[in-house]
């Protein structure tokens, strides 16, 4: 097999955690023959020091022509207060919705070391083994109107979600 994976490693503990899949992803190649060619890119906060946007135009072009897209986390307290179309999530949710990805999915299993961590009762928790799939292409994430509105001693907000056949 021939791979093209664009290696996005985002923010914080997202650049460790991506670093060591990328090593994985080339043992796994390099124990089953496969041709992998590795590319990286910018998104998140690095991206906005950088480039001043968390989602590059580079980066986008460089992820529709790769056959796989591999990305850390994104986000750094130091932009908590920013505008919206200036927060590192904001190039998470941009290339999702460029590449038409559909789901994330979210495994969840209980560890009997890590029960007593949970807000819930140990019993309830105790033996849960699943995967959430989380639908990523519309709803409340690309919603319009949105936004916070100050009229004097009011205020209102809106966050519309949109749900479409597809």
């Amino acid at each position: 097999m021939k791979l093209s994976v664009l290696v996005l490693p985002g923010d914080g503990i997202g650049t460790e955690v991506t670093r060591e899949a990328v090593r994985v992803l080339r043992r796994v190649a390099e124990k089953w023959n496969h041709a992998l060619w590795l590319s990286e890119g910018l998104l998140g906060g690095v991206a906005i020091h950088k480039t001043g946007s968390p989602l590059p135009d580079e980066t986008l072009k460089l992820a529709v022509d790769a056959d796989a897209t591999l990305m850390g986390a994104v986000g750094l307290p130091e932009f908590d207060h920013a505008p919206p179309e200036k927060r590192p999530e904001r190039g998470l949710l941009g290339i999702r919705k460029a590449l038409g990805v559909y789901a994330n999915l979210r495994p969840v299993r209980a560890y009997a070391s890590q029960l007593d961590s949970s807000p819930l009762k140990n019993h309830l928790v105790e033996g849960a083994d699943m995967i959430i799939v989380r639908e990523l292409t519309g709803g409340i994430y690309y919603g319009a109107p949105r936004g916070i509105t100050e009229n004097g001693a009011d205020t209102w907000a809106v966050n519309t979600m949109i749900t479409t056949r597809s």
